[in-house]
């Protein structure tokens, strides 16, 4: 059978499907952040998947890719040469999704196709982990980062929070907070798609002294899950204790719409965000190397994930 392959959307998501005797996956590139999500629709580890899956990046000058799969999954894409870099709890309401991925672009210049992908930091700090060894930048980053939000959290405890409103957006308007919030090289995203067949919603969310927090949400139905998107982190403490207060609400929200789950990524390197994480009952549940694009410059994205309810009681 010939390859078959078609976009079926431009922007701000590309969805490439290619079909042929040996590869059977959907493609989604996000070419603002150089990031492309593999969906896998034939199980097993095959050389030319591995071989496609490199090429493709390298063609299209993307700089990660990564999937999200079931547990059993994973043993599939490690022997493809991607690491296990994640993990969202409860993401399919029972069970739990695994995130990993490889970076194959950097301006040193490009993969080989026949080379095995790059193994990002996370999996070398496992390796270094077990051994004793110290760890690598990028996991030294991330727990100075924990270590002071979880200070600026205890702290924060004593401290009243402002009361929050939200309120649902539409597209339009919420597409001129993510051009001003690119423009000042602010934007953590700019709320493009994560996977296929999805519900999408714009929130602004007002806290008293004149704030205002611009955030979205992907869900799926018939997990009862949620991707959380902060448009920026905050500025100083003043915004700290408002970005917590918002966060809060927005979960509230979530709670109310029977959301059982949700994730969300922030940069390593942001405290103030990481405590509105931890204060608001987020835990850390993984690093996913140069993930995120904000101005011109990458960054490791920390995972944070909440359980907001036991889908056991429901």
């Amino acid at each position: 059978m010939a390859a078959k392959a078609w976009v079926s959307q431009q922007k701000p998501v590309e969805e490439v499907f290619v079909r042929n005797d040996a590869v059977s996956v959907c493609m989604l590139i996000n070419r603002r952040a150089s990031t492309v999500r593999v969906i896998d629709f034939r199980a097993g580890p095959s050389n030319a998947k591995r071989l496609f899956v490199q090429s493709f990046a390298k063609r299209e000058a993307l700089h990660k890719v990564y999937t999200l799969v079931e547990r059993d999954e994973v043993a599939t894409w490690l022997k493809l040469g991607f690491a296990k870099e994640g993990n969202i709890p409860g993401f399919y309401k029972r069970s739990d999704a695994v995130l990993l991925g490889c970076t194959v672009w950097s301006s040193a210049g490009s993969v080989d196709p026949g080379d095995p992908p790059a193994q990002s930091e996370t999996r070398i700090v496992a390796a270094k982990a077990s051994s004793g060894a110290p760890l690598s930048a990028a996991q030294e980053q991330m727990e100075r980062t924990i270590a002071a939000a979880k200070k600026w959290a205890k702290d924060g405890q004593a401290k009243a929070l402002p009361s929050a409103k939200v309120a649902v957006v539409n597209e339009p308007e919420s597409r001129k907070a993510v051009g001003a919030a690119l423009r000042s090289g602010r934007a953590i995203t700019a709320f493009e798609a994560f996977g296929r067949g999805v519900d999408r919603r714009y929130f602004s969310v007002t806290v008293r002294g004149g704030f205002e927090l611009c955030a979205s949400t992907e869900s799926q139905s018939c997990f009862a899950n949620a991707y959380l998107e902060l448009l920026q982190g905050p500025r100083g403490e003043g915004e700290w204790l408002a970005t917590t207060s918002a966060l809060g609400a927005l979960c509230d929200a979530l709670s109310s719409d029977g959301v059982v789950s949700c994730f969300s990524l922030a940069p390593s390197d942001d405290v103030f965000l990481a405590a509105a994480f931890l204060q608001n009952g987020f835990r850390r549940t993984g690093l996913l190397a140069e993930h995120l694009r904000m101005g011109d410059r990458r960054k490791d994205a920390i995972v944070w994930s909440r359980k907001l309810a036991n889908p056991s009681d429901e």
